[in-house]
């Protein structure tokens, strides 16, 4: 079950003097100032919501009212998942009175992209009203928690870390109150130079609530000296370096941005009554039944509110995108469209290349289930041989369970793949997956199928193999623990203990996606980095703290992820040299 907390951050109708001694803003549950009213006028590209249109058809029934409420008790899984993980998924929704439940079933629809926590933050009547909790989004959410969150205007947030229940002031959204007003930020992203913005604040008295990076975009803003409040976004983000899709909710204003290379995916759709949605992915609009429109542009901030609807404002000079690869590979759903592009489409073309490239004799294709499935379909028509599911996954395992007293080799790979005898035995088996990361468990599903009779074993992989660490978003072990930078092709293949092993060609991958080839970011196949990282992987970092281990965070061994050799971190991160170089 899952740890949760219910925030509010009520707006006081008086004004009083600040108090020059504390900290810009405080994280949850503060008595605000009065928010002063700056009117919007319309940039360009303006869009008129109509927004006191009710929801054509109310869902308020699909909530269980007897649900009993979460729990405060959360027990780690289990996992023997060799595969790089997206952070986090956002939404945000405005114009609609159900906003808070079609953010509930939009991060449904995003919970592919963090099962850690999960968190929704609602206006209503001036006031932002916020529950998050550690678990799903199902053991976060029932209907008494929903019906605390009222109002036409909601945002909400899946996030992914190692797990812990401390690990509850974490989740996101954050709700912030300052000077000016309260503000509520979702986040999916990575920022590559928290350490120094965040020693810098620190030195100018800012207090910190949580390890996350996050909280680093609300401290800029609140101080700020921008006005009206969407330029306190973009003046803050002026100072961010690395990933960001972010959705911003105020007593009257929902505002999305993306950082200006465009790492992280975020779309904007619109429901039949008027109401705006903004998601990480397509999946979510489709969901809700939202049309989708189209993306938020890299470097862009659109802000929507009732006066003059969808305002759309370039936020900084933007370089030539370089959107995240690994969304069409593995992360985004194969039912979405993710930087104007069919996932299922590219998947399948993906299987085709390796089917053309790497050709074998054998007599079954089939796919490490689920992530693989679309790339293997590919395979299996290109090379005229059929698919079948020779692995079953289980989707029923719990977040926890009890391993056997006596121990059972592959035990955990073995909870959720079952071979299929009848499909495996005394065949030649290509066996189709989206990524090699580690090689642990390739080599686990090798000898499952090989103990199921097969009498060949051919992996092929839909991803160039994976040399870099990822700071944009995702989370993947350091270069060292990547068995692709580490090993070459043929060693990989002895270690897994396949037949033979193919990785899908870097060049036809870059082919494949033609003109549009330049603007994605293929760090972790090359190494070289669009923005180039100077510090930790910092949320790696804070969930080491939350979990417990206590003393200064350089004294943790192996919890850091530095970054590459040739960059001097500790001068990087001292505030004194940053100041010299401005």
């Amino acid at each position: 079950m899952a740890a949760s907390t219910t925030n509010l951050s009520p707006l006081s109708s008086h004004l009083s003097k600040p108090i020059t001694n504390k900290p810009p803003f405080y994280l949850f549950p503060q008595t605000l100032l009065n928010p002063l009213s700056f009117p919007l006028k319309p940039l360009f590209r303006t869009h008129k919501p109509h927004c006191t249109v009710s929801s054509k058809n109310p869902i308020a029934d699909f909530f269980p009212a007897n649900k009993p409420d979460p729990e405060p008790s959360f027990i780690p899984s289990f996992t023997d998942d060799d595969k790089p993980r997206e952070e986090c998924g956002v939404v945000g929704i405005f114009g609609d009175p159900e906003a808070s439940r079609l953010c509930y079933l939009a991060l449904h629809a995003l919970q592919h992209r963090g099962q850690e926590g999960a968190g929704i933050v609602a206006v209503n009547n001036n006031v932002l009203q916020s529950v998050t909790g550690v678990g799903l989004v199902s053991d976060v959410f029932n209907e008494t928690k929903l019906s605390q969150l009222p109002g036409e205007m909601a945002i909400g947030h899946v996030r992914y870390s190692t797990a812990g229940s401390s690990m509850l002031k974490n989740v996101q959204p954050f709700v912030a109150g300052y000077r000016f007003g309260s503000v509520g930020v979702a986040h999916n992203g990575n920022l590559v130079n928290y350490r120094t913005l965040r020693a810098m604040l620190e030195d100018n008295g800012s207090i910190f609530n949580t390890s996350s990076d996050t909280e680093v975009v609300l401290h800029l803003i609140a101080i700020s000296k921008a006005r009206p409040f969407f330029l306190r976004i973009v003046d803050a983000c002026e100072k961010l370096e690395g990933a960001y899709s972010m959705v911003f909710v105020t007593e009257d204003k929902l505002v999305a941005v993306r950082d200006p290379y465009g790492f992280r995916p975020l779309v904007m759709g619109r429901r039949t009554n008027g109401a705006v949605v903004f998601a990480s992915e397509t999946c979510a609009l489709d969901l809700i039944e939202a049309t989708y429109e189209r993306e938020v542009n890299p470097g862009e901030v659109l802000v929507v509110d009732k006066k003059d609807g969808v305002q759309s404002l370039c936020l900084l000079p933007h370089p030539e995108p370089k959107q995240c690869i690994f969304e069409h590979i593995y992360f985004a759903l194969p039912n979405s469209v993710v930087f104007g592009r069919s996932v299922y489409e590219s998947r399948h073309v993906f299987g085709e290349i390796l089917a053309t490239e790497a050709p074998v004799d054998c007599d079954v294709v089939i796919a490490v289930p689920d992530s693989g499935v679309v790339a293997a379909l590919g395979y299996a028509a290109k090379a005229g041989v059929p698919f079948q599911q020779g692995l079953i996954r289980s989707h029923y395992v719990g977040r926890t369970f009890i391993e056997p007293s006596q121990k059972i080799r592959d035990f955990g790979v073995k909870l959720k793949l079952s071979p299929v005898r009848g499909v495996l035995d005394g065949k030649r088996v290509v066996v189709v997956d989206d990524s090699i990361v580690r090689g642990t468990t390739s080599s686990k599903i090798v000898r499952l199928i090989k103990e199921a009779g097969a009498k060949e074993v051919h992996m092929r992989i839909a991803s160039p193999p994976i040399i870099g660490s990822c700071y944009y978003g995702v989370d993947t072990p350091s270069a060292e623990e990547l068995i692709s930078n580490r090993l070459s092709v043929e060693e990989i293949r002895e270690f897994i203990g396949c037949d033979s092993l193919a990785f899908l060609p870097f060049d036809s991958l870059q082919k494949m996606l033609a003109s549009d080839s330049q603007k994605f970011c293929y760090a972790c196949f090359s190494g070289k980095y669009p923005v180039m990282p100077k510090e930790v992987k910092v949320k790696k970092v804070g969930d080491f703290l939350d979990d417990g281990l206590n003393g200064p965070m350089d004294s943790i061994d192996g919890g850091w992820v530095r970054g590459p050799k040739n960059i001097d971190v500790e001068k990087e991160l001292d505030p004194l040299y940053q100041q010299s170089k401005i």
